[in-house]
């Protein structure tokens, strides 16, 4: 298969790419990608959220200070 029509084939799902019938790699296209990455950054933001305790903050300034926002 030529590199175009691999990358065309994987635009809503992942490709694997296989050597003598060993998957070497996996294509994903850029629609899908960026969606992985969000879904990474979201779970990553999540995790976060869920480990902050707020009941020692005494105002938002000191919270911010704190996590660099």
């Amino acid at each position: 298969m030529n590199p175009a029509a691999a990358i065309s084939s994987a635009q809503d799902y992942p490709l694997a790419v296989q050597n003598r019938n060993t998957t070497e790699a996996y294509l994903v296209g850029k629609s899908l990608f960026e969606k992985l990455v969000l879904y990474l950054e979201d779970a990553g933001d999540r995790k976060t959220i869920k480990s902050i305790d707020l009941k020692d903050k005494s105002d938002f300034e000191e919270f911010a200070s704190e996590f660099g926002i």
